[in-house]
């Protein structure tokens, strides 16, 4: 079984920066993917970013050219994910929250980021 921790939301102003890190707890070897979703209140959970345990990396089209995804690192004995996410708009607000697929897919509970205009 797989556990995903998300760290590193909070409140920044339009134009900063963040980096949101998913730590992975858990067996990786069965892990083909991870992804970065958010959600607004109300709204549907949509997808922000990916990569694959190959190393390809996918983006939303709002995302792209701002957001980076890290391929899956060990780091202080860590296996993590991470997001760093530039030149922060008021629509990127929302709850971050990370999943990896396997052969079995497993949430965390997510991370709020807030972005003040």
């Amino acid at each position: 079984q797989v556990q995903l921790v998300e760290s590193g939301g909070g409140l920044v102003q339009a134009g900063g920066s963040l980096r949101l890190s998913c730590e992975v707890i858990g067996s990786i070897f069965n892990i083909n993917a991870i992804d970065w979703y958010r959600q607004v209140p109300g709204g549907e959970r949509e997808l922000v970013a990916g990569v694959t345990s190959g190393g390809t990396t996918k983006y939303a089209d709002s995302v792209k050219g701002r957001f980076t995804i890290s391929k899956l690192n060990r780091i202080n004995d860590k296996n993590t994910v991470s997001l760093q996410m530039d030149s922060l708009e008021s629509e990127d607000t929302g709850v971050y929250s990370c999943i990896s697929w396997g052969p079995g897919d497993y949430w965390g509970q997510g991370t709020q980021v807030t972005v003040s205009s």
